[in-house]
């Protein structure tokens, strides 16, 4: 068992390595995972161990294990899958996901994702607490203790472990620099692409994919492969920045060009309108 689930974990970390470096990412973030990946390979303790007698301390003193590829363990271990992982593969499906939460259907896990941006449970225990999820259509107050209180016991056991989620991160001028990056790029073919899961039924391979470094954090960037960013068409306009820092704080936004009110035809950060007005000169127009 102990060679199985930490072989299982360290060809995981190196099938990322490979992803990343078809996907022109920094080669030291390429090597980080290759060098876990080898680490884990060679370990002769079994990593679960390791996770419920010395949590995160324990995962970080072993050699080439850094805080972020100690969360990437610790989700795998949690969960039986890795996010960072789905995405490079472009098989991340969050409405999927969020029907592992007790009450949530169909419907209501992509309205979910609709209206929040959101793709992990970590992200959506946030927006349980900060409120966010109440707002959603179909939820209310009652569902979202509901989904609170199921999220703080399914999540509690890698809580000390687990990457910090944030719901600002980088500022304004940051994000909208990695959004026009990414546009520009995908504009011009420059950028490798992959093939996403959900909305492909012919396996094409797509949506393009920048990783980047800005400001001390890190970045990666796709178009909105959404129902909703279909429905409208809006699959070229919509993009979505995850990002983490070296303290492994992460989060992700979605950037979209607006179509009202004082920000119409500007870039737009969701869910941070009022500092994108700050940012821009509302003297000028648009």
């Amino acid at each position: 068992m102990t060679a199985s689930l930490n072989r299982q974990i360290s060809d995981r970390l190196e099938e990322a390595a490979g992803l990343l470096e078809q996907q022109q990412a920094s080669p030291f973030r390429v090597a980080a995972y290759r060098r876990g990946a080898a680490t884990l390979a060679q370990l002769d303790r079994d990593v679960r161990e390791i996770v419920e007698k010395e949590g995160l301390p324990g995962l970080v003193a072993l050699p080439a294990i850094g805080r972020g590829i100690a969360n990437a363990i610790v989700e795998m271990i949690a969960h039986g899958r890795w996010s960072v992982l789905e995405r490079l593969r472009g098989e991340i499906d969050p409405v999927r996901l969020f029907q592992s939460v007790p009450g949530v259907g169909p419907a209501l896990a992509e309205a979910i994702h609709e209206h929040l941006h959101v793709d992990t449970l970590e992200a959506l225990e946030v927006a349980a607490h900060d409120g966010r999820l109440e707002s959603v259509p179909g939820v209310g107050r009652r569902r979202a203790a509901a989904v609170r209180d199921h999220l703080a016991a399914a999540l509690s056991r890698v809580r000390p472990a687990a990457a910090v989620m944030l719901s600002s991160g980088p500022d304004i001028e940051t994000l909208l620099a990695v959004d026009a990056a990414y546009r520009e790029g995908a504009e011009a073919g420059r950028l490798p692409t992959i093939a996403p899961k959900r909305f492909n039924p012919e396996g094409k391979s797509w949506l393009p994919v920048l990783h980047a470094n800005r400001s001390g954090w890190h970045f990666t960037a796709l178009f909105s492969n959404t129902a909703r960013a279909h429905e409208l068409g809006r699959t070229r306009d919509w993009v979505v920045v995850y990002f983490y820092d070296d303290e492994h704080h992460e989060g992700q936004h979605t950037m979209v060009t607006e179509t009202r009110g004082p920000l119409v035809g500007r870039r737009v950060v969701r869910g941070r309108e009022s500092q994108c007005r700050a940012h821009y000169d509302l003297s000028a127009p648009p």
